[in-house]
């Protein structure tokens, strides 16, 4: 693509947003950017080092010493390849409290800025449309009923091969659900000018050709 868009798609977990932005990113032949995987990269390197997110002199020390990329749709934590680790109902949950805190918030958003700033993105997470991208040219905000979206998170750990217990993903999931819609920073919300998609029994294609037919 000659110019430079900018797609934002916001919404809960398990609603299909990176499934469905990266098949868009690939027929448009531009870059995705995972921000929820960048949180819980955060939530990760936290639970690993013992850090307790309430003691922000510690995060903002290892904040300093933190670098994250995407090579090839998988994320670089450190230089290190992270995308099993961070796909669990505990990493989600750290990526929830960690996401919380204004230095964690403040790193990525302006990394997440500068990326959109250089190149062609679709950028999917909880506040892309309403805080890191509010100018960006096309905005969605996907959802879907929360008993689905347990439904599809727990059958993509069963196919990981990560033991998973139905009615304990959708406790997480609805646990998350509230703590990222009352949250005092950026809270989940759709931008005023997004265009919801509810995804609650649609098949991906359908999906992904509605968002391609609003930015075509």
């Amino acid at each position: 693509m000659s110019e430079i868009i900018r797609i934002a798609v916001d919404g809960p977990g398990g609603a299909g947003k990176s499934t469905i932005a990266k098949l868009v990113a690939k027929k448009l032949g531009i870059e995705y950017i995972d921000t929820g995987a960048m949180y819980r990269a955060i939530g990760y390197k936290t639970s690993v080092k013992g850090i307790d997110p309430a003691n922000l002199p510690a995060m903002e020390d290892m904040l300093s010493d933190t670098t994250i990329d995407f090579v090839g749709g998988s994320i670089i934590l450190d230089g290190e390849n992270v995308d099993g680790a961070i796909r669990t109902p505990k990493m989600s949950m750290m990526a929830s409290k960690v996401s919380q805190l204004a230095p964690v918030r403040a790193k990525l958003v302006a990394s997440q800025r500068q990326m959109a700033a250089a190149k062609s993105v679709i950028m999917d997470g909880r506040d892309i449309g309403t805080n890191v991208m509010p100018d960006a040219e096309y905005k969605f905000f996907m959802t879907a009923s929360a008993e689905e979206r347990a439904d599809r998170r727990y059958k993509e750990l069963v196919q990981k091969g990560i033991d998973a217990d139905y009615d304990e993903v959708l406790k997480d999931i609805e646990k998350r659900d509230y703590e990222d819609t009352h949250r005092e920073l950026d809270p989940l919300k759709p931008a005023e000018d997004a265009i919801i998609l509810d995804t609650t029994g649609i098949g991906i294609d359908e999906v992904v050709e509605r968002i391609l037919g609003e930015v075509k």
